[in-house]
């Protein structure tokens, strides 16, 4: 029996700070490009709904009539709004996983093919951590805040896995070489 062609959109998480009052305007400039790069693409945009970079990169998807999930650490949309304080902007599909920062992390990343990380601060070393340990294509934004050398010094210190991690300061670019390594992934896994 012959097996069907995946057609399945790319899933592909943009990952950074919530908070970017250390930012200039070009990041977050750059964080909707790769919104827009993923919904051209027909890429399904992932985020973990926070404010600042994964917000502004929801925004370019939508606004490029792309397709947002966001992955709430909330149990509900009550405690999302009420508890975290957390915006609804520009997601499609809320996902409530009640499990906090760290288990919304888990589930997120492992729903996705690949991840596409900005600047970012403790939370976003997280996300990379589980990323790089579960073994997801990883893009990397080069930004003025160097976040990539601090990412390439934590995989460069695990000498015993081989991981995808692609680097790259042109948001068009950077999202095109992630989506086409994560098919070439998906494509070993499915045959």
């Amino acid at each position: 029996m012959k097996k069907n062609k995946d057609t399945s959109p790319v899933r592909i998480i943009v990952a950074g700070t919530a908070d970017t009052t250390h930012c200039d305007i070009s990041v977050l400039e750059k964080a909707k490009d790769l919104g827009i790069e993923i919904a051209r693409h027909k890429g399904v945009l992932m985020t973990g709904v926070v404010t600042g970079f994964p917000l502004w990169a929801a925004k370019g998807a939508q606004e490029a009539g792309g397709t947002v999930i966001g992955f709430s650490p909330a149990a509900d949309e009550r405690e999302h709004i009420q508890v975290y304080r957390l915006p609804g902007d520009y997601i499609d599909v809320p996902i409530y996983t009640g499990f906090g920062y760290m288990g919304r992390d888990l589930l997120m990343v492992r729903s996705a093919d690949a991840i596409i990380f900005g600047v970012g601060r403790i939370g976003t070393i997280h996300e990379f951590t589980v990323a790089y340990e579960e073994g997801k294509v990883i893009g990397i934004l080069k930004n003025p805040q160097h976040t990539e050398d601090l990412f390439l010094d934590i995989a460069a210190r695990d000498l015993h896995k081989e991981r995808v991690i692609i680097v790259d300061e042109d948001p068009h670019r950077l999202v095109e070489r992630v989506i086409k390594k994560a098919k070439e992934a998906r494509a070993e896994i499915t045959g």
